[in-house]
């Protein structure tokens, strides 16, 4: 384990490893510390916060690995842990020396700033929390430790006693904190009131000052913006925002704020390219789908749908984009919907490789049939396939001078198909489908069983269809949504149902529109099996 020497002119520290583990779902194994704390060094945080050595066996266990196994570049290893019992010296407090002894070169330590609960739950005086602070925070600055203090509850502590909150951050400095970090424990703090509190504290004290934010109002990453507006130069952060009840300040979010808007460079210019990449993979980690609409690193932070918005990007992406979404390792995504207008459809295309610009009347037919098949009930912007195929048809027809419903050349024509739902007296079902296709001048028929109609329709024109393209083979069904439309009654209405396909190296989503959910399977089936042909290179024949 390397020691960097980050710039310690403003920190970003991150406490992924030991407050966003706190997350409910979240169950990190040692490995997966090792992996994150990696992922966050990549990205050029100061601080990564790894735990509490001497109280949790695994996080004791993830610094003795960190000796060896990690290699950090940018990031300093911190130990958390607690101030000394009452009544105990620091130096014969056990878990203080734990933080001690646990390599890091830097430790943090809670400490109690609100005075009721330093009464209620240490059960000590006023005057022996101070003590406390201070003891601990001298013998690990003897021990070799750079120290920083976490005073927990401190924003709710100002509120109930002002003058008590103040003296536990000027005693934590005067001990030689390195800094004294504000904690919103409750996460009940506005913008206004953080900053005005910030700038009183740190004028009264004389304290080099941090925030940490949870985000119980919805206004952690704000919070911590604002309290750097008040003269903190350390910010708390967690990736994506994980944390305890829901959540903490989003280290991505605060990064590219004070690097992009306040212009201050806190991590390696390069490393901000690498953002959305690595918020995904900790995510990973973590087994926690990353959130689609996040600020600058979700899929959908610079998607567009409205007509009147693709009409300015198409003359200006700055017009409706706030950033470069290449700034944050992003990228701009054109949706397709009832809503488009010609703008959108060109977008896109060009997006999907085909260039539209020069053909008025191909966009607008394509503008036109969008709209009515979503008035029908389907969805393209959820459907990127599906709307390609649409668009190739499209192209095919006005390349051809072919009307009516002709299109793109198929890859297979299907004659007919069923499926049989057989309900048995002891409780059982067997589904059973039957697929009548031609391919390449051949015609087959294929039956399948599965443990549902669609199954068994997937696993028949499967059968139907592998002997003939082989390429499928690798194909495999990753979602399944099913979606019942409005209706003149329950079980009369449309449905809609959306089908998300692999082949090892990327997924595609199909739609399909029916007032039966077999039959909206099937359109959903028969464009992926196409799309994922077209992906593999094969020629249509028919």
């Amino acid at each position: 384990m390397t020691t960097a020497a980050p710039d310690d002119s403003f920190h970003v520290f991150d406490t992924t490893l030991r407050d966003g583990a706190q997350r409910e779902g979240i169950n990190l194994s040692v490995a997966d510390k090792l992996t994150i704390a990696r992922h966050l060094d990549d990205f050029g945080v100061g601080f990564i916060e790894g735990g509490w050595p001497g109280a949790n066996p695994r996080d004791t266990e993830f610094f003795e690995r960190a000796r060896t196994e990690l290699d950090l570049r940018h990031a300093q290893l911190v130990a958390f842990g607690a101030t000394r019992r009452a009544g105990v010296r620091a130096a014969d407090d056990p878990q203080v020396r734990a933080l001690a002894d646990s390599g890091a070169p830097v430790v943090t330590v809670v400490a109690k700033s609100h005075d009721r609960h330093v009464e209620l739950a240490l059960r000590t005086t006023l005057e022996e929390n101070l003590e406390m602070v201070a003891d601990t925070v001298a013998y690990l600055r003897e021990r070799g430790c750079r120290v920083f203090v976490d005073c927990e509850h401190f924003f709710d502590g100002y509120q109930a006693n002002a003058e008590y909150a103040k003296r536990v951050a000027r005693r934590a400095h005067e001990a030689g904190a390195a800094v004294v970090v504000l904690c919103d424990t409750n996460g009940g703090m506005l913008p206004a009131q953080v900053q005005a509190v910030v700038r009183t504290v740190a004028a009264d004290t004389g304290a080099r000052l941090g925030i940490h934010a949870q985000d119980d109002t919805g206004c952690a990453v704000a919070n911590t913006l604002a309290a750097v507006d008040g003269g903190a130069t350390h910010v708390q952060c967690t990736a994506n925002g994980y944390g305890e009840r829901v959540g903490n300040a989003n280290l991505f979010p605060v990064v590219a704020a004070l690097q992009l808007k306040y212009g201050r460079t806190v991590v390696p210019p390069a490393a901000l390219p690498e953002m959305t990449r690595i918020s995904h993979a900790i995510a990973e980690v973590v087994n926690l789908t990353p959130s689609t609409h996040e600020p600058y690193v979700g899929v959908s932070a610079f998607a567009h749908k409205a007509g009147l918005h693709a009409s300015a990007i198409k003359v200006d992406p700055d017009l409706y984009q706030h950033i470069d979404p290449d700034a944050v390792g992003n990228s701009m995504r054109m949706l397709v919907s009832d809503m488009a207008g010609r703008a959108s459809v060109e977008l896109k295309g060009k997006e999907l490789g085909y260039d539209l610009a020069g053909d008025r009347e191909l966009v607008g037919r394509v503008v036109e049939r969008v709209k009515e098949q979503e008035l029908r009930g389907y969805t393209y912007e959820a459907a990127d396939a599906s709307f390609e195929l649409l668009l190739r048809d499209e192209v095919h027809r006005a390349a051809s001078g072919e009307g009516g419903e002709g299109g793109a050349p198929r890859f297979f024509r299907v004659e007919s198909w069923r499926a049989i739902v057989e309900d048995r007296p002891d409780g059982t079902h067997a589904n059973e489908a039957t697929v009548r296709l031609w391919a390449k001048g051949e015609r087959a028929v294929a039956t399948g069983e599965g443990n549902g109609p669609v199954n068994a329709l997937d696993r028949a024109l499967r059968v139907a269809l592998e002997r003939i393209y082989p390429e499928l083979a690798r194909l495999e069904l990753v979602d399944y949504k099913v979606r019942i439309l409005a209706g003149t009654h329950g079980t009369e209405s449309t449905t809609r149902v959306l089908i998300s396909t692999s082949d090892g190296a990327g997924e595609w989503s199909t739609v399909g529109v029916a007032d039966n959910v077999i039959a909206a399977s099937w359109q959903a089936l028969d464009d992926a099996y196409t799309y994922g042909l077209l992906r593999a290179g094969v020629s249509p024949t028919e």
